[in-house]
């Protein structure tokens, strides 16, 4: 419930606001100590809008979110529609050139200090602040130094923001125009719109702005106001909606441990840069062993450590199929005695901890997306795509290339290699684990891209088909249309890019080339099939979003895991000893993709349903076939193989002529491994005897180390 205007505890956060933002000048409420307390000390608690230590606890009124229709914004006047004032949404992305519909915030058409914005809040609420950021544009640098805020209930009658008893005036973007800046109100007003009214801007640009605006919700017993407010939002699960810090996911994920210890594993893969542990949550009937014939699934969230939407999901996922579970949820006890599920919810633990530390409304685009030593991991796999396409431009006879199980490149495992300590762990967590089917949970659009990324020719934009393509876009299709915000013909498109003419899904190399992506590594070095889900508009929404995003996302979650299980599935075994045969290639006819059995032989074909030609095959054995039908449901059809041994001479002339045995591609897959692998250790003893060096400095105090570094990524 909104406290009263007059409540004292407000009064008296207020006049600490007041008395901090007044210091040395009377009429200017100020807002560059964002990143201090109130005593003039660095903040340890991230510093949200609605969390900061003074004021009433207020979260964003929804410009960030979408929440706030466009139709709920007005100017006095602006440049043209693409810079019009449904587009002063703080975050907003412009498409990337000026002048289209889709630019990166609102521009006044006159310079002058009767210009203003306007939005309406549909009922009235308690206004507490305004977050304020420049525009985003490649090309020009806008932004507003200055402004004052007026309020109204009827639009007719404004009444000015006081500081005191005069009217107030607030700091803006300084400097560049990608930082939000947040400025609280000396005292909080009751209103239904709010005007921000510009009064200095860059001098060398105009007046534009992005913003957000804090605002609690009023009581409205008589349900008033309820015909103009959007439907309610939330979620009937009672989960942990929040957002978690390193030590507060560790206590949730040893939670569901406690609660479900028959059937969830914590183990971890390996540290970050500054030693926080990659945690893994893994579900299954029988945790901590690969069961024959049962596929191995995983979700990888948060290698953007400011694109946190997945990474709570993921928290929230676990917590409730160890709810349901218990319960007894016909629907999760089988997908959980039916596959060995692993969840990671944070692959870049470092960068989610910058983002947190400025919270959701203050940690702007691009801060704590990347590694801490300034690596974009998306980027930092190996590029396995332009090896195999050199080598079929290179070979006239193209069975000779190999079209999966690319080994590492030889430069790629050496100590001085250019690899982040978090990708290195993810690619031996995937040697590890004979892994079938993944996603990699991002945010900042509402699409679901799949393989490959990275374009042939390094064209900037062009559809860059797998062998699988068909099945792709049905996985990213399956994701799409059951995500209720993706799903919805009538919502609006995030930034610049309207994915809805695709059905929401789209190939990574038409929409943006990515060369050395974890999709494409996880297609051509391993049997592992993975998309990425952009999950949400907003990459750091705030904590009263979480449950709307939960909803959102839940069936998706649960339906895309269950595709696991289409295709055929087997067991490839010597005939005459009957134990599984490590490595067998699987060659489905017309499919330029192969896969291989897993150390005990099983092995896991994704498919969409037809006929198949289906072609199992070992060093030192007879190829076998068979015809493999797949349906409609959602269950793998069994095709065993069982291989009969080749005599030795007959495996002399076979290998004649082959540039490259099939076994000795194999042998140089698993040498690299051990180099890098080896590589890593040499790494990790390195880095941890220099943090016992230095004394175990904490993570924020050896971050502090580093410099400001400007950047505006692609979501």
């Amino acid at each position: 419930m909104a406290r009263s205007v007059n409540d004292p505890d407000i009064n008296t956060a207020n006049t600490k606001v007041l008395e901090k933002n007044n210091v040395g000048k009377k009429k200017n409420v100020g807002n560059k100590g964002i990143d201090l307390d109130a005593d003039g000390k660095k903040l340890t608690k991230p510093t949200t809008a609605a969390n900061t230590k003074n004021g009433p606890d207020c979260p964003p009124l929804g410009l960030k979110s979408l929440r706030v229709d466009d139709s709920q914004f007005q100017a006095s006047s602006y440049q043209r529609m693409g810079l019009g004032p449904h587009r002063a949404r703080l975050n907003i992305q412009s498409g990337i050139a000026d002048g289209d519909m889709y630019d990166g915030a609102w521009c006044a058409e006159f310079e002058d200090q009767n210009q203003w914005l306007q939005v309406d809040a549909l009922r009235p609420v308690l206004f507490t602040g305004v977050i304020l950021q420049g525009r985003n544009s490649i090309w020009s640098w806008d932004w507003v130094e200055t402004y004052k805020v007026q309020l109204s209930n009827d639009t007719e009658t404004w009444k000015p923001c006081m500081n005191g008893t005069e009217e107030a005036v607030f700091d803006g973007s300084r400097i560049e125009p990608e930082t939000p800046y947040l400025a609280l109100f000396p005292e909080p007003n009751v209103a239904r719109w709010i005007r921000i009214n510009p009064q200095t801007w860059y001098s060398n640009g105009t007046i534009c702005l992005r913003a957000e605006i804090l605002a609690c919700p009023l009581p409205d017993p008589y349900n008033i106001w309820q015909h103009l407010s959007e439907k309610p939002t939330g979620s009937t699960d009672n989960l942990d909606f929040r957002h978690h810090n390193y030590k507060q996911m560790r206590t949730l994920m040893k939670s569901v441990n406690e609660q479900c210890p028959r059937i969830t594993r914590i183990y971890t893969i390996g540290k970050s840069y500054t030693g926080l542990k990659l945690y893994v949550m893994e579900i299954s009937d029988n945790p901590g062993k690969h069961e024959l014939g049962e596929p191995e699934f995983r979700y990888v969230a948060g290698m953007h450590g400011n694109e946190v939407v997945g990474r709570e999901l993921v928290l929230n996922l676990m917590q409730y199929i160890c709810r349901e579970f218990r319960r007894g949820n016909p629907r999760i006890v089988r997908l959980v005695t039916s596959t060995r599920i692993h969840l990671l919810p944070s692959m870049n633990p470092d960068g989610y901890e910058t983002a947190y530390e400025k919270g959701s409304e203050l940690a702007g685009w691009a801060l704590g997306r990347y590694s801490y030593e300034w690596v974009d991991m998306n980027h930092n796999f190996p590029d396995l795509n332009n090896i195999m396409w050199d080598a079929k431009e290179n070979d006239t006879e193209t069975v000779k290339t190999a079209n999966h199980y690319i080994p590492i490149p030889e430069y790629y495992t050496k100590e001085d290699a250019f690899v982040t300590p978090e990708t290195r762990a993810v690619i031996s967590w995937m040697q590890d684990i004979p892994f079938v089917l993944s996603a990699n949970l991002h945010g900042g659009e509402l699409v679901v891209s799949y393989p490959f990324d990275c374009t042939r020719d390094w064209a900037p934009q062009e559809d860059t088909a797998t062998a699988d393509n068909s099945f792709f876009r049905w996985l990213a299709t399956v994701y799409a249309s059951t995500n209720l915000v993706m799903a919805n013909p009538d919502r609006r498109i995030c930034h610049s890019e309207d994915f809805q003419q695709h059905n929401n899904i789209i190939n990574g190399g038409a929409w943006h080339t990515v060369p050395g992506s974890m999709n494409d590594f996880s297609y051509l070095h391993t049997n592992c099939f993975e998309v990425t889900v952009e999950l949400s508009c907003d990459k750091f929404p705030h904590a009263s979003e979480l449950p709307t995003e939960w909803e959102n996302n839940k069936e998706s979650l649960l339906i895309y895991m269950e595709q696991v299980h289409r295709g055929i599935k087997g067991v490839v075994t010597d005939k005459l000893t009957k134990q599984g045969i490590a490595d067998a290639i699987i060659k489905v006819e017309d499919l330029d993709h192969d896969i291989r059995s897993a150390t005990d032989g099983d092995y896991w074909r994704l498919l969409n349903p037809g006929e198949f030609k289906v072609t199992a095959w070992a060093e030192g054995y007879f190829p076998s076939m068979r015809r493999c039908r797949v349906g409609v449901e959602a269950h793998a059809t069994i095709c065993d193989f069982a291989l009969v041994k080749t005599p030795q001479r007959i495996r002399e002339i076979l290998a004649k002529g082959r540039r490259l045995p099939q076994d000795l591609q194999l042998k140089l897959r698993a040498l690299r491994l051990r180099k890098l692998r080896a590589s890593t250790r040499a790494i990790n003893q390195r880095r941890e005897k220099g943090r016992k060096a230095r004394g175990g400095r904490s993570v924020r105090e050896r971050r502090s180390f580093r410099g400001p570094r400007l950047l505006t990524p692609l979501a």
